[in-house]
C-alpha cells in the first residue's frame, strides 16, 4: 500500500501504548509512510521512530491535535491517496488496514471511513454520532448525573439504536482512526487548526459528509484505551470547552439548517435498516 500515509500526534504518551501503535500500522504494510509527529516538551519518545518508514518531527511545544496531523498531510496531500489518523492509544489486527483499503478502493464516493471500536476489554466505543446541538453536549458534560436524560440523549445521538452491526452513514465519526481519502481533503481542506483539542474531528468529518459518504465499515474491529481525559484534567475540560464554543461559532448555535439535514438524512437512512425506533 505505497499510495497509504499514516500520522500519530503524540503529547507525553505513555511509550509502551504509543509503540503498540506503532507496531500495529507498521505491521500491517510494509511500505507506507508513518509520521509521528511529537507536541511533547522533550523528544523522549524519539526512540520509538525506530524503523525508516517513520518520520519522527519533534515540534517541542503542543501544537493541538489538528494543527500536528497538517505538518504530514501537508506534505502527503498529494503524493498518498489514503492517509490514517491515528490516536497513540489504539492497536489493531494486520487485517484491519487491507480490509479498510480494499472498501475504500471500491467505494469511491466515500471520504472517510472507520472501523468498529471496542475498549481492550472488548465493549464497544460509540464511534457514529450526529452533529451536536449545544444541549447536546451540555447534558453529555455537565448533567450526566440526570442518567435519564443523559441515556435518552446518546441513544439517538450516539446511534446506539442501530446496534453498530452494518454500514452507517454518519456525518460524524470519531477522530481516534480517521481512512481519509486525500482527494477529499484537497476539496474540503485539512483540519481547522482553530481547535486546538476537540471538535476539529467533528468539523472535518462534516465538511466531508457534504462531498463524499463518511461511512462507519463495521466488518473489521480496532481497540481504543480512550482515556476520556477532559472528565479528569480541568485543562483538558477547559480545552474541550472553548472548542465547543468555537465549532458553534462556526456552524451556528440553535439554527444549523445544515445540521438539522444532515442529522435527518442518518436517521431517516437507519430508520430503514434498524427495526428499533430512532427516537
Amino acid at each position: 500500500m505505497k499510495d497509504l500515509s499514516a500520522s500519530i500526534v503524540a503529547y507525553k504518551n505513555p511509550a509502551n501504548i504509543l509503540a503498540q501503535t506503532i507496531h500495529s500500522f507498521l505491521s500491517s504494510t510494509q511500505d507506507s509512510k508513518l509520521y509521528l509527529i511529537d507536541n511533547s516538551p522533550t523528544d523522549d519518545l524519539k526512540y520509538l521512530a525506530y524503523d525508516p518508514r517513520i518520520s519522527y518531527i519533534f515540534n517541542a511545544k503542543n501544537i493541538g491535535f489538528g494543527a500536528g496531523h497538517n505538518i504530514s498531510l501537508n506534505r502527503v496531500i498529494n503524493e498518498s491517496k489514503y492517509h490514517l489518523i491515528l490516536n497513540p492509544d489504539v492497536y489493531f489486527d494486520t487485517n484491519v488496514l487491507i480490509k479498510l483499503y480494499q472498501y475504500m478502493e471500491q467505494n469511491p464516493d466515500i471520504g472517510l471511513t472507520m472501523p468498529k471500536v471496542l475498549y481492550p476489554d472488548g465493549r464497544l466505543q460509540p464511534v457514529c454520532k450526529l452533529l451536536p446541538t449545544p444541549k447536546t453536549l451540555i447534558i453529555r458534560r455537565f448533567l450526566n448525573f440526570l442518567k435519564s436524560s443523559l441515556e435518552k440523549e446518546n441513544y439517538k445521538y450516539e446511534l446506539h439504536f442501530s446496534g453498530y452491526d452494518k454500514i452507517i452513514d454518519a456525518p460524524f465519526l470519531s477522530g481516534c482512526f480517521m481512512f481519509l481519502r486525500t482527494e477529499a481533503l484537497r476539496k474540503v481542506g485539512l483540519f481547522d487548526e482553530r481547535f486546538f483539542l476537540y471538535t476539529e474531528d467533528t468539523d472535518l468529518s462534516r465538511r466531508i459528509h457534504k462531498h463524499y459518504r463518511t461511512v462507519f465499515f463495521p466488518e473489521v474491529s480496532i481497540y481504543h484505551y480512550h482515556e476520556r481525559g477532559s472528565y479528569k484534567s480541568p485543562w483538558l475540560l477547559w480545552c474541550n470547552i472553548q472548542s465547543a464554543v468555537k465549532y458553534f461559532n462556526k456552524w451556528g448555535w440553535s439554527i444549523d439548517e445544515e445540521r438539522e439535514n444532515f442529522n435527518a438524512k442518518a436517521l431517516q437512512q437507519l430508520s430503514r435498516l434498524s427495526p428499533t425506533r430512532t427516537t
